[in-house]
């Protein structure tokens, strides 16, 4: 993250998307291994060799889409609020990133529904003065703790659409 940043310019928070968003992929995981390894006990006779390789092969592909791509698309997702802007990085092959300046960014409030709530997560909306559109930060750990010093940054920080100075004083 360090790369990213400016001179005089410095963390307030980074995260990524709420662990939640992995419980899909562990269940299919859970679920193509214990399928493949009821199938394996099937076969037999003289294309059993083939049969469990297929199976395996098969398995191993359901494993990779539907378990590894998540989490490595989850691993690589960060959201960095700095002192000067909004910061999000994403995808694993492709890299996909915005940055957002604090001084455009007009509006910040949280979504969370009923599952959010139970496990402490939620979206964080920011509503973008420049794009005329929001952003949402989808399952965000904390999400209200995150909202609060957004909005400090915002309206106390130096960064903030206060129109206050930066630290190096300009």
């Amino acid at each position: 993250m360090a790369k990213l940043l400016n001179d005089g310019e410095h963390v307030i928070f980074s995260t990524r998307t709420h662990v939640k968003v992995l419980l899909l992929p562990a269940l299919v995981l859970i679920l193509v291994a214990a399928v493949a390894g009821y199938l394996s006990s099937l076969p037999d006779g003289d294309h059993k060799g083939t049969m469990l390789i297929v199976i395996w092969v098969v398995a191993g592909l359901a494993i990779l889409w539907f378990t590894v791509w998540p989490f490595l698309n989850w691993l690589v997702a960060t959201y960095t609020v700095t002192n000067r802007r909004l910061i999000t990085r994403e995808g694993v092959i492709t890299r996909e990133g915005h940055d957002i300046p604090l001084n455009r960014i007009s509006d910040v409030r949280t979504e969370r529904g009923l599952l959010d709530r139970m496990l402490g997560c939620g979206t964080l909306v920011i509503a973008d003065a420049s794009t005329k559109g929001e952003v949402s930060l989808h399952d965000i750990p904390k999400v209200e703790a995150m909202q609060l010093k957004l909005s400090d940054q915002l309206f106390h920080g130096s960064g903030g659409s206060a129109g206050q100075a930066d630290d190096d004083g300009t």
